[in-house]
């Protein structure tokens, strides 16, 4: 497995900073959050892009894709009743791929839980159908650019539309795709029913990402999740993807949040592994 780390831990750094710094506390990967660099990657030059690109591979660091994607790009709704709010999200799904494409990262990362939220007065069955007809185009480019979309599962605290890891699965499977997938989460999987190990083995060969975090929204080994038998779960469902470092509170700083998170991935995914419960602890 690959560990990567995602960019918006570095707020108000360079790129070339951010990617130096990364490769050397040991990531293989960097994951982009495209408001970093613009508010719409419509913005994100054809030569930026190239720059950027050059500087990852100078760096020696890979770009794994994008995430965050609907961060600041206004009127994009994927469940919206109204047609031109879905075709302009659809429209911008298109650009996202290329745009990952051409960042020469394979993944985008698919959250924006505030622009799929079923609206009053809309039925789950017509939101599951307007969030299929947003992304069609958008898979189709995905399929000719190499690039995966990775839907990714969210807690009912944050949406109203796909809250379980069997909730993505069928959603990604409607598509027939292999451009379409979802992303499994350690935050969000905190929220589930089920032990994190289970939900795991029960999507073994159908998710094509991995956030590691813990549901105090730091870093891996920043709480009480025990990842011991999430890295044997993702063993035995033969998972070689990236796991990459994804948190929402910052206080401890890039420096420390970086280097505590892949010191601590590195020794459970070392160590010898023993069997446990997978659950959240309390």
């Amino acid at each position: 497995m690959k560990f990567g780390i995602c960019n918006e831990i570095f707020k108000g750094w360079s790129v070339e900073d951010t990617f130096g710094f990364a490769a050397r506390a040991g990531y293989d990967a960097i994951e982009i959050a495209p408001f970093t660099l613009a508010k719409s990657v419509e913005h994100i030059s054809p030569r930026e892009r190239s720059r950027i690109r050059e500087t990852a591979r100078r760096a020696g660091i890979e770009i794994s894709g994008l995430h965050w994607v609907l961060v600041e790009a206004e009127g994009m709704y994927l469940t919206h009743p109204d047609p031109e709010v879905r075709r302009k999200t659809s429209r911008y799904f298109v650009e996202l791929v290329d745009c990952c494409a051409d960042l020469g990262g394979t993944r985008i990362i698919v959250g924006s839980p505030k622009q799929r939220n079923i609206l009053e007065g809309v039925a789950p069955e017509q939101a599951w159908d307007r969030a299929i007809e947003s992304f069609r185009d958008c898979v189709k480019r995905a399929e000719d650019r190499g690039v995966v979309i990775c839907f990714e599962p969210l807690s009912a605290a944050e949406t109203n539309f796909v809250n379980t890891a069997e909730e993505g699965l069928r959603f990604a499977e409607e598509f027939r795709s292999p451009a379409m997938s979802i992303i499994l989460d350690v935050k969000a999987m905190c929220a589930e029913s089920k032990p994190i190990p289970q939900i795991i083995a029960e999507s073994a060969g159908r998710f094509e990402y991995f956030h590691a975090n813990d549901r105090n929204l730091k870093g891996p080994g920043f709480g009480d999740v025990d990842f011991l038998p999430i890295v044997e779960a993702l063993r035995k469902a033969r998972y070689d993807g990236f796991v990459s470092v994804e948190v929402f509170k910052f206080d401890e700083g890039p420096e420390v949040i970086a280097t505590r998170s892949i010191d601590y991935l590195k020794s459970v995914f070392g160590r010898p592994i023993s069997a446990g419960p997978g659950y959240c602890l309390t």
